[in-house]
């Protein structure tokens, strides 16, 4: 492979592409990733080894420039948790993608899609399917594998069998756990996405990839159960749980969203086996051979407990979540927005209390009143959201676009500042925002809540849950400013700087006082 090549990923933010990338660059292209959020990748540890283009797939002028001097395009975008007439989406970016690669002169398209049987699919499975043909009819060669369940730390799938077998001693399933299926290593991915790029330009075709194992479902759970250290789960097949009632119960179970579990539970519905091994004769199997399905849980466990998880499913966007940015405060005129602000002096050092904040939610929790929390995670479960249950990818650290249970992390400025946006279901968008002042004496941590109602709905919402704050935010400042106080001092800790006193990431209110503030709201300002 010549050093020269350029390859341009798709999808760089999410489980697959964040993988691919740093993996392509190691293997000596020059990359680049089109992305709609370039944000997501500040915290990367490849993001300065690849050039970054900001884009929609659905922008064709935007995808004219993302190919322009490509020579491998890899497309790894799908709506997994879509609405509406995702499919004609999904075939309209496809459609752009094509026709600026072919014009643009791209020698190759490699398309990750689904391991599917012949006749009739689920909406999803058909989009992929649907995708993969107008790539193949582009006139530029295209590879489009087909996968099945992929098992890796932080995969969707892998992570609805870990807790699905982690929770329930028993388990009443669906007849789908019957079914065959044939999982695949996410290593074993990579290795057949990166080698497909090399291959010869009269190759153009789908080819099936799976493992070596060919399991019903029911079997991958337990075989995670043996690799996990428990014991085996009897499964009992219902006829009566249709996908739609599995994906609540997969809802409720599993830190997955509905929105995630129904395509996913969708596509179990068949047996999804290799049918053919054609790219066995003209991709060389990795190192060792291809990964045991045990194996693989293995490998995703050992990266979970060393804090390794690379990337992760809650990486890619909930539906129906907020996105926007928190406006800065002088947009705030002419709106009405809710605010709890408050603010403690402790004799912990920035360096401790910004630990404590960084590794809030997941295992650590937020706190304060525990069972109000957990209480309102059941709530948005319930409506179809995330709940508490997603956890964090990194116990101790966080990056930009890093999911924190029913959070996100929009802002950071390590050691200093902290946003997380909401992506709970509720009226109206909200947002947490932590900061760190060194004082001479220890240091200052200020706490806010923002939340920007919508309609009657959102206000009353916000006064609904008024009377709590007083208990949840007060005990989390306090919890917090204690904790960092018992915190070890590490001698190497770096001295934050001052506060970041720009208007996006400070309140505009300076005055500070030295103990727990009482909340204000702010309504209507002009």
């Amino acid at each position: 492979m010549a050093m020269s090549r350029k390859a341009l990923v798709t999808g760089a933010t999410g489980y697959i592409g964040g993988r691919l990338a740093p993996r392509l660059v190691e293997a000596g292209y020059d990359v680049r990733v089109f992305v709609r959020t370039p944000e997501k990748l500040d915290d990367v540890p490849w993001e300065d080894e690849v050039e970054i283009a900001q884009g929609d797939l659905t922008d064709a002028t935007a995808v004219r420039r993302a190919v322009e001097g490509v020579d491998v395009v890899y497309y790894l975008a799908h709506a997994m948790a879509g609405r509406g007439d995702f499919e004609k989406a999904e075939a309209d970016a496809a459609e752009k993608l094509a026709d600026a690669a072919a014009a643009a002169g791209v020698s190759r398209i490699v398309y990750l899609g689904g391991l599917h049987p012949d006749g009739a699919l689920s909406p999803h499975l058909e989009s992929r399917k649907r995708v993969g043909e107008i790539l193949l009819a582009s006139g530029v060669p295209t590879v489009a594998l087909q996968a099945g369940v992929v098992i890796g730390s932080g995969s969707a799938s892998f992570e609805m069998i870990r807790h699905l077998t982690d929770v329930l001693p028993y388990m009443p399933a669906p007849k789908w756990v019957r079914n065959k299926i044939q999982p695949i290593a996410v290593r074993d991915v990579l290795h057949y996405l990166i080698a497909s790029a090399d291959l010869d330009p009269s190759i153009s075709r789908s080819f099936d990839i799976g493992g070596p194992d060919v399991l019903r479902y029911g079997q991958m759970m337990n075989g995670y159960a043996v690799e996990a250290g428990l014991k085996q789960r009897p499964i009992a097949p219902l006829p009566v749980l249709t996908p739609w009632l599995a994906s609540q119960w997969v809802n409720l179970v599993t830190p997955i969203p509905r929105s995630l579990a129904v395509p996913i539970i969708a596509s179990l519905q068949y047996d999804c086996v290799v049918r053919e091994n054609d790219i066995q004769g003209l991709v060389p199997p990795p190192e060792g051979g291809l990964t045991p399905y045990r194996r693989a849980v293995r490998l995703a466990l050992g990266k979970m407990r060393d804090g390794e998880v690379e990337t992760s499913w809650q990486d890619s966007s909930v539906f129906g979540a907020p996105s926007d940015p928190l406006p800065s405060d002088p947009n705030w005129s002419g709106h009405t927005v809710y605010i709890d602000d408050r603010e403690i002096d402790t004799a912990a050092s920035p360096a401790q209390l910004w630990r404590v904040i960084e590794g809030i939610g997941g295992e650590n929790g937020w706190y304060s009143f525990p069972l109000a929390w957990a209480a309102r995670g059941w709530m948005d479960r319930l409506a179809g959201g995330v709940g508490l249950q997603r956890g964090r990818r990194s116990a101790t650290t966080l990056g930009t676009g890093d999911a924190v249970d029913w959070w996100r992390v929009e802002k950071i400025d390590r050691g200093r500042f902290l946003r997380l946006r909401a992506e709970f279901k509720a009226p109206g968008r909200g947002w947490l925002e932590m900061w760190v002042e060194e004082r001479p004496t220890g240091s200052h941590y200020r706490q806010r809540a923002v939340f920007f109602p919508t309609g009657l709905s959102g206000r009353l919402y916000w006064y609904s849950i008024l009377p709590f704050h007083g208990i949840i935010f007060s005990g989390m400042l306090n919890r917090i400013a204690a904790t960092a106080e018992m915190e070890p001092t590490a001698v190497s800790d770096p001295t934050p700087a001052a506060m970041p006193t720009s208007t996006s990431a400070a309140p505009t209110n300076s005055a500070a006082p030295t103990t727990a503030a009482a909340p204000t709201t702010q309504g209507d300002q002009r």
